[in-house]
């Protein structure tokens, strides 16, 4: 009896979590994007330097062009991911992270269903984004939700794939 139990209070806690589009400066922003990069840094064989440019990537990742997206178990931020503009067509994602409690169960996608959706309410109709090789977990998540590999499209020092994907 308790696996069923256990089962329905993971689906209720998963039920929970909310997304919630926040200012790229804000408090709630900030946790997250730091968590992002102790994971990244933590992971990378040679360790992560985190950009210098974070005001100007923060502008970037503001309405109407962009926008910065929080996942929130409670107060708690278990998850991120921002966009930013390339062009009149192209947005990028940037900055995806899921706390390591939560991944396998379907919230990673359902993160990148909503930038998504975000991207399409922003008016582009294709999404690029960057990855590391020892992201496994994200590279096999992005496979799925039908990302093709594309060519290099920026100098991030850290990327080794690239991917697209013409939204409908």
């Amino acid at each position: 009896m308790a696996p069923a139990r256990d089962d329905a209070e993971r689906l209720q806690r998963l039920s929970a979590i909310v997304t919630e589009v926040v200012d790229p400066s804000s408090e709630r922003a900030e946790t997250a994007r730091q968590s992002y990069f102790d994971e990244l840094d933590r992971r990378f064989p040679s360790g992560f330097d985190a950009p210098d440019d974070s005001a100007a990537e923060r502008d970037r990742m503001r309405a109407p062009h962009g926008a910065f997206l929080v996942l929130l178990d409670d107060d708690d931020v278990v998850g991120c991911g921002g966009i930013q503009r390339l062009d009149d067509r192209v947005a990028e994602i940037k900055r995806m992270w899921l706390d390591g409690s939560l991944r396998g169960l379907g919230m990673g996608h359902r993160l990148l269903r909503d930038l998504e959706s975000t991207v399409r309410e922003l008016g582009y109709a294709e999404v690029v984004l960057d990855t590391n090789a020892v992201l496994t977990e994200a590279i096999a998540m992005y496979r799925a939700a039908g990302y093709e590999p594309t060519e290099r499209y920026n100098d991030n020092p850290y990327a080794q794939l690239w991917f697209r994907k013409t939204l409908r």
